[in-house]
């Protein structure tokens, strides 16, 4: 498993190299800082982020193991999937959000007491039970990739649930929890280039949204097909998601990549196929600059 604690282990390692920076640009709504990892010189900013949803936290798992091979490419002067990784340093900068939502990762995985002081109220949101495997919403019950201003209204009006709930309810307005705040304020001070966001599962990527996508979209996104096998999936009837929300009001490249297949969550076993699957859309992300 792949919890907050061991996120925060990997951090401090990849510190000890000198192009790595990190810093927190929030905080959870139980007060765990959510940090962004930064890797590169370049002015252009090439963003990826996992575990908006607790339930898909191997999310986390694979984009940090992503990024260790990417310092150790560097580190060693190697060239990662045929690219020359010290021209990607040099040309672009890296910036990654390995856990959006830490708060809902370690109660899927630790249980109630992961919760803390609002332990009784997870358990009443989930009716009474104790299983939170199917949990994908942050501590207060909101699904942080149903919080943002694309059409919001549109998925308020259509989830099934009003009320804070393990999964799906888009909060009672945009943009309420720290953790999409966070995202939010990022995203607009770094001036993204292109967006990744990785979620589970489905072995698919998305990358239309209401026809505000730029051309380049589909070459690169048949690009990540290519390496990948998954497959690209220009529209889909959902709204008010990070990615809706990027490509809708910067028109540029913005991606949903679905990993694995099967029931979330997916089982740790799938985590070695999953990274060799996606490493070289990690990579070409970072190339198609």
């Amino acid at each position: 498993m792949y919890d907050f604690s061991t996120l925060m282990h990997d951090l401090d390692q990849l510190r000890c190299h000198s192009f790595v920076r990190t810093q927190e640009i929030g905080q959870s709504v139980l007060k765990k800082p959510i940090v962004e990892l930064q890797i590169g010189e370049g002015e252009t900013y090439v963003h990826m982020n996992a575990s908006f949803h607790a339930n898909e936290w191997i999310t986390s798992a694979v984009v940090m193991a992503f990024v260790r091979e990417y310092v150790e490419a560097l580190q060693n002067k190697q060239h990662l999937c045929g690219y020359d990784v010290q021209q990607l340093y040099k040309r672009t900068t890296l910036s990654v959000v390995p856990m959006v939502n830490p708060d809902g990762v370690d109660l899927v995985l630790h249980g109630k007491k992961a919760a803390q002081h609002y332990e009784d109220e997870v358990v009443r949101i989930n009716g009474g039970s104790e299983d939170f495997s199917q949990w994908k919403a942050n501590i207060r019950g909101v699904d942080l990739n149903n919080q943002f201003p694309a059409k919001w209204e549109v998925e308020k009006e259509r989830k099934i649930p009003k009320a804070p709930a393990p999964r799906d309810f888009p909060g009672f307005s945009p943009l309420t929890e720290p953790e999409a705040q966070a995202i939010a304020t990022l995203t607009k001070e770094r001036d993204f280039f292109k967006v990744l966001a990785f979620h589970t599962q489905g072995k698919e990527i998305y990358w239309g949204y209401e026809r505000c996508e730029p051309p380049e979209a589909e070459e690169e996104v048949n690009e990540f097909a290519k390496w990948s096998g998954y497959v690209p999936v220009r529209y889909i009837d959902s709204h008010a998601g990070y990615r809706d929300w990027f490509i809708f009001n910067w028109k540029r490249c913005g991606y949903t990549i679905e990993l694995g297949e099967g029931v979330n969550p997916l089982p740790f076993s799938q985590f070695h196929n999953i990274y060799k699957d996606s490493i070289g859309i990690f990579v070409t992300a970072l190339a198609r600059t």
